[in-house]
């Protein structure tokens, strides 16, 4: 820790990725802090990447796979910041680190902890969509591949049955330890990037939506999780409550918009990916695009757009978001909306995918107070209105990437991640 260029990086989706290789390849060293068990963020949650429809964790597998293997990047999985005193080139930050409970260098990553395990939970990764133990890794295919333990769950660690230890019994490679405990850790470095990401907003604060009501009204993540091959259904398109597949599919657009004020920038094109991934796999579904408002930030996605319009959807304008209703009908989803001539018209669907607003990550509130630097109107990470196109935050040797400044594409987040390192290295030469 002695290493004058020490760089901590807070959060490790695809913007703190690329910030920590391009930082090591500079010869920095870096400390990759994420609060959950794995590094990869919410791209690994998606099966395609738009606009080429690219398989994502085929894309960001490598990328997770160098930054472990990288001797200059010390990850820190289950980790938060608590506290950070003193100034640019000479940070101190104090770092609470969970116990993982399981070796990281003794796992093989066999599994044969999970099925013995008798705790059965709902794997909030995978969207509440599939259950998981109280020894879990977030999803097929996490990386570190390596479980963690959820202390308030395990029966042996919340004293509920000290003689549980069938974990331990099942793992031939010795990795279970329970006698590892939290950690403070003390870091000495030069400069900050903030990298938390986001979260969608709660459908069901927007009463009207049905979201949480009925079982076939689902958020993005939610279908992406059942179109993915590493999800819950592998890749097969199951409505909820059954094992159906739906014949036909609304997708509404902007929800949420109203509420949090703002366009979220990405959702149209993760609107027009589902609508071409259920025509390429339900040749005779029926697919549905309802919109107030359409955002094509890159010049890129207008041909997308432009062929998902023309071959995959029907694309139905609405006057008003708000007067939208889903209500159940003739064991259907009827969607009612007002028309450009403000005429209530209304559909009969088997599903309802919401394209949710972007909002700041839970942990944002609580990072800010520690790190004491300020948040726009909109609760994301502001930067320094003086300068355009700033990743600098209210606090000097302290930047910004990725959607913890605002919601953006996957190109965004990189290109933002190279002017907060720009701005790192800007710092280090002073």
């Amino acid at each position: 820790m002695d290493n004058p260029e020490n760089v901590l990086i807070i959060g490790s989706g695809i913007a703190g990725m690329e910030a920590s290789l391009m930082l090591s390849k500079a010869g920095k060293k870096v400390y990759l802090v994420e609060n959950l068990p794995i590094i990869g963020g919410k791209i690994i949650k998606n099966e395609e990447s738009f606009p080429n429809m690219e398989c994502s964790t085929c894309l960001v597998a490598p990328i997770q796979q160098e930054i472990l293997q990288d001797a200059n990047i010390e990850v820190l999985t289950l980790s938060t910041v608590e506290k950070i005193a003193g100034k640019p080139g000479d940070f101190k930050i104090t770092v609470r680190k969970k116990a993982r409970y399981v070796s990281l260098e003794a796992c093989l990553g066999c599994g044969a902890c999970y099925p013995v395990c008798p705790v059965v939970l709902k794997n909030e990764w995978e969207e509440n969509l599939m259950d998981k133990k109280a020894i879990y890794v977030p999803c097929s295919g996490s990386l570190p591949n390596v479980p963690a333990i959820d202390a308030s769950e395990c029966l042996h660690l919340n004293g509920k049955d000290k003689s549980c230890n069938k974990c331990v019994e099942a793992c031939m490679f010795g990795a279970i330890d329970f006698s590892q405990k939290d950690e403070e850790l003390k870091l000495d470095v030069t400069g900050i990037i903030v990298a938390t990401g986001f979260e969608l907003i709660n459908g069901q604060a927007l009463e009207n939506l049905g979201y949480g009501k009925y079982p076939g009204v689902y958020t993005a993540f939610e279908f992406e999780r059942l179109f993915a091959s590493n999800g819950p259904t592998e890749g097969k398109l199951f409505l909820r409550d059954s094992e159906n597949t739906p014949d036909s599919v609304a997708i509404v657009h902007c929800v949420g918009r109203d509420e949090v004020g703002y366009c979220s920038n990405v959702c149209c094109m993760s609107s027009s990916k589902h609508a071409r991934f259920i025509k390429h796999n339900l040749h005779d579904a029926k697919i549905y695009n309802i919109y107030s408002d359409i955002c094509l930030p890159d010049k890129s996605y207008q041909k997308f757009f432009d062929e998902t319009k023309s071959h995959d959807s029907e694309f139905i304008f609405q006057s008003d978001r708000k007067k939208m209703k889903i209500t159940k009908k003739d064991g259907k989803l009827e969607v009612s909306y007002f028309n450009g001539k403000e005429t209530k018209e209304s559909i009969l669907v088997d599903m309802v995918i919401l394209a949710n607003a972007l909002r700041p990550s839970d942990t944002i509130e609580e990072l800010t107070k520690a790190l004491e630097i300020k948040r726009d109107s909109f609760g994301f990470i502001e930067t320094e209105p003086s300068k355009l196109g700033s990743v600098e935050t209210s606090r000097p040797g302290i930047f910004v990437a990725g959607c913890a400044e605002g919601p953006k594409d996957i190109q965004g987040s990189v290109i933002q991640s190279e002017a907060a390192v720009a701005g790192i290295l800007s710092l280090l030469d002073q």
